[in-house]
């Protein structure tokens, strides 16, 4: 009887490794987030979501790492092609490649991308040194202007704001860089604007407000922004917060449009894992709000508003025990 004993401990010990947590998860899960570049906020989105459900390790079995990428087009693409498991994305890219269209024209509808939840708002945000007498959309003619790296969302948000106000980027010296690096480059006057879309307060924005050169928030407003929200689902009209930009030379709140941050993933990626992480977000959103300033302004409602992919199930599934799917578009409930 003792041999017996001996013989289904070890066979249990054997297994243990494959031992299921309460939600359904398998031990070891490693999961990986894609977000942006470090000093925006999809980086500390994407820190702050791994570090809630690494927190629960020994409930979900997961551990959760962060990625910083080139932006919203890599990081769908590296969900869609099972390099990531998640990835922050703008509302419009998302939409995009639901739909077939800019980068994904050729490839049409991505049909495995999934919606999670959408996070902050985030402004097309226009910086000029103020010695470019750059004072609206329209005085980018014949200017060096950043309008974002391959693979980022902003590239295209930059052109959309240079065709709603009948420019493209030939009528430009487009510059290609990253976010990250434009400061800089502004700063020694080896460009005149950049663009970025985010979320406020931003350490780019503050970099460029805060250096030798005298600069100014343009604002995008007027005609540029009707023609943008009227022609576009995704764009809505926005504002930037003057106070936390106290070195520009604005006096006002910036006008502007904006898309928003979304987290995104994989049909394929697991209910559990999917579940698990959209638990943690919302019940403890709270202190998820804490985490940047750009969160301030979250509800739980506006967290579900601005998707264009189908829900992912895992997600769907919290949002039923929750109660929450009332806020959900029913066409993305598949």
């Amino acid at each position: 009887m003792r041999r017996k004993t001996i013989i289904i401990a070890l066979v249990a010990l054997l297994l243990a490794p494959l031992a299921v947590f309460a939600g359904g998860q398998a031990e070891n899960t490693f999961v990986t987030i894609g977000t942006g570049g470090v000093t925006g906020v999809y980086y500390p989105t994407g820190g702050a979501i791994s570090r809630m459900i690494n927190a629960k390790y020994d409930e979900y079995g997961i551990k959760a790492t962060v990625e910083s990428t080139g932006g919203s087009v890599y990081n769908i693409n590296a969900v869609l092609s099972g390099d990531l498991d998640f990835g922050v994305a703008q509302s419009d890219r998302q939409f995009q490649a639901v739909n077939g269209t800019a980068e994904w024209a050729d490839a049409g509808p991505q049909k495995d991308l999934r919606a999670v939840f959408s996070i902050h708002p985030e402004s097309i945000t226009l910086i000029a040194s103020m010695n470019s007498g750059i004072n609206s959309v329209a005085d980018l003619k014949g200017k060096r202007v950043n309008i974002g790296n391959p693979g980022s969302g902003q590239l295209q948000n930059s052109k959309d704001v240079l065709a709603a106000a009948g420019l493209t980027d030939a009528d430009i010296q487009a510059e290609g860089v990253k976010a990250v690096e434009a400061p800089g480059l502004l700063n020694d006057e080896r460009i005149d604007a950049f663009f970025y879309t985010v979320g406020h307060p931003n350490g780019n924005i503050k970099e460029a407000t805060a250096g030798r050169v005298k600069v100014m928030i343009v604002p995008i407003d007027g005609t540029v922004a009707d023609n943008m929200t009227s022609k576009y689902p995704y764009y809505a009209k926005s504002l930037i917060p003057v106070k936390e930009y106290p070195m520009s030379e604005n006096t006002a709140d910036i006008p502007s449009v904006g898309v928003k941050a979304t987290f995104v993933t994989n049909a394929s990626v697991s209910d559990d894992v999917v579940y698990a992480m959209t638990k943690e977000v919302f019940d403890n959103f709270d202190d998820f709000k804490k985490l940047h300033p750009a969160y301030q302004v979250l509800t739980k409602e506006s967290m579900l508003k601005g998707l264009s992919a189908p829900i992912h199930p895992g997600a769907l599934k919290y949002y039923e025990e929750a109660g929450l799917v009332q806020y959900i578009n029913s066409e993305l409930i598949k």
